[in-house]
């Protein structure tokens, strides 16, 4: 949480910047000090304490120093452990394992609920309307990008995702307002991903974006009208396959999904998934007595 505010700050107004280093400067006072004491140490104005509370993605302050306590007293439950050359087998299970479960855990505790409600706004609008929706990821994250396009899909939404990178400029070029753009990128630096959200947001669409606080594409989204959904993790991308943000990103197109599900309405939806399990299930090969009794 205190990495993705330090990493904001210069897309910040100078008031702003100015609780964002008071805050930097001792996050534990900022948690527990009210706003008035908050607003004369940083020689701003009380709105201007709540205005950047909500500049960096939460609901207000008391949003903010809900998630700032926790993350100030309880920490990162596991220790980011790299993985070693002389690592066991055993030593690798449980490194793999509790690095995964750390970032799962870091995110829930500095999630900004409000780009996350921003995001699934904006995506239920674009499926009542029927406007398109475009899943974007190179590499690692096209993979992200794909089980974006299969779980819309699931939902009666026709979304479609783009990974090659010539297509997704010309994707872009044809979006227009009321559409919307996911892009997906771990590190936030693919030239073709960045092209993309400037094509996007020139277009008119709704931009969302899911990439690494301090990112080329997060300094993006933070200067212009997008969405940034920050998604930060310990993971070392030039030594190890991301396997741990791969895990993250698909946590929070899950929750995208989970939320324009719940918009769109469950009575509708129900039917819909019911059938589809039906007739999936009607694919399968019989099992029981019949077919085990003629395997020799």
């Amino acid at each position: 949480m205190l990495e993705r505010i330090r990493a904001s700050i210069p897309a910040l107004p100078p008031a702003e910047q100015r609780v964002a280093r008071l805050l930097l400067t001792d996050p534990r006072s900022f948690a527990t000090l009210p706003v008035g004491e908050l607003a004369d140490r940083a020689h701003v104005s009380k709105p201007t304490v709540v205005r950047f509370c909500r500049s960096v993605g939460y609901d207000g302050l008391t949003d903010f120093k809900r998630k700032l306590a926790g993350n100030v007293n309880e920490g990162v439950p596991f220790v980011h452990r790299a993985v070693d050359d002389d690592d066991k087998t055993g030593d690798i299970v449980v490194k793999v394992i509790d690095n995964a479960v750390a970032a799962l855990l870091r995110y829930r505790n500095a999630a900004a609920s409000q780009s996350v409600e921003r995001a699934v706004v904006a995506l239920a609008e674009a499926c009542r309307a029927g406007r398109r929706i475009e899943f974007y990821g190179v590499g690692n994250s096209g993979i992200v990008a794909m089980d974006a396009q299969h779980k819309f899909f699931r939902l009666g939404v026709t979304a479609t995702a783009v990974i090659d990178g010539h297509v997704q400029v010309m994707s872009a070029t044809m979006l227009g307002p009321g559409d919307c753009a996911l892009i997906i990128s771990n590190s936030g630096r693919s030239k073709d991903l960045l092209d993309v959200a400037e094509i996007a947001r020139r277009k008119g669409a709704t931009v969302l974006v899911v990439t690494a606080s301090g990112s080329p594409l997060a300094r993006m989204a933070q200067t212009g009208s997008h969405i940034l959904l920050a998604a930060d993790h310990p993971e070392d991308a030039d030594r190890y396959s991301p396997m741990v943000s791969r895990l993250l990103h698909l946590m929070i197109i899950d929750i995208l999904t989970t939320g324009v599900a719940l918009r769109l309405g469950s009575a509708k939806l129900r039917p819909l998934l019911q059938e589809i399990k039906k007739n999936l299930r009607n694919t399968r090969y019989a099992g029981g007595s019949d077919s085990s009794s003629s395997t020799p």
